[in-house]
């Protein structure tokens, strides 16, 4: 007989938190295949790119964190918005234990909170809502879209920590890099490296990672602002659901800098023009 601690979690689930993966991932349909270790927990497994870089990817740790939520919502409820908070480093050696709350479940929406621990220590805290689609006005404001398409624009050169998960085409900056500068695009093509399952809420999961993707400031048009900086805060917005394993533009673009805070917005498109996501985040301007 398993026994339980005072918290709930059987003997065997609170030791196995403590285990080192065993395996890392190699493809983003691997990193979102979390593990049920007991009700409303799951394990993440991180990226085999994890280990050559001090610090978990953010967007792995949200991608997962909404795949968590997820499980635990009717299938016909689909990502209508996020809100996360990076709150210490994740680390490679360790994997990400999630632990998802059900804050309420109503008659169209449900809402969660996810917590993503390592060594008993959260390093990410998530809202997240999950709406039954529903007919209503449609309107979305015009944005250029790229005229450039991707098929025109170089792979990515430089390794990054993203590189085996997503194909990335970027744009180039308004003002070229300095040689101390790190490179990171505003403007971008992307796309998964390889095919996803024909499942919204996955696409919706591979989207949220490349939200974590560049910054609203990489084409330093915002005098003496880095160009970009360890996330302090992350929202998405879902709208029409799009492929992520198909060709998408990331646009971002700077709203405001002050206190060492820099604030940036984006959308996410498909080749169509069709908007699938809306995204804020916040960064911190550190000196690398």
């Amino acid at each position: 007989m398993i026994g339980t601690s005072r918290s709930g979690i059987s003997r065997t689930a609170e030791r196995s938190l403590l285990v080192a993966p065993d395996h890392a991932v190699a493809n983003m349909v691997e990193l979102l295949d979390i593990e049920q270790l007991d009700t409303n927990l799951y394990r993440g497994y991180n990226e085999s790119r994890a280990v050559e870089r001090p610090a978990l990817f953010g967007g792995q740790v949200a991608a997962q964190a909404l795949r968590a939520a997820a499980l635990t919502v009717p299938e016909d409820r689909l990502p209508h918005s996020l809100h996360g908070y990076f709150l210490r480093p994740g680390r490679a050696e360790h994997p990400v234990i999630l632990q998802v709350a059900r804050d309420r479940d109503g008659r169209s929406f449900s809402a969660r909170h996810v917590v993503a621990l390592q060594r008993g220590e959260v390093i990410f805290s998530m809202s997240a809502s999950f709406h039954q689609s529903a007919d209503g006005p449609e309107f979305a404001g015009d944005r250029e879209i790229a005229s450039t398409p991707p098929e025109d624009l170089p792979e990515r050169a430089a390794r990054s920590p993203f590189d085996t998960m997503l194909r990335v085409r970027p744009f180039p900056p308004i003002r070229p890099y300095d040689a101390d500068e790190w490179p990171v695009p505003a403007r971008m093509w992307a796309r998964v490296v390889g095919s996803l399952p024909d499942d919204p809420v996955v696409h919706a999961c591979a989207l949220t990672y490349l939200s974590d993707v560049g910054s609203g400031f990489a084409d330093g048009t915002v005098p003496g602002a880095p160009r970009g900086g360890p996330t302090l805060d992350h929202a998405v917005w879902f709208h029409h659901p799009i492929h992520v394993d198909e060709w998408v533009l990331l646009d971002s673009w700077p709203l405001k800098a002050g206190g060492a805070r820099g604030l940036y917005a984006g959308s996410i498109h498909d080749r169509s023009g069709r908007l699938g996501a809306v995204l804020t985040q916040e960064i911190l301007f550190r000196k690398r």
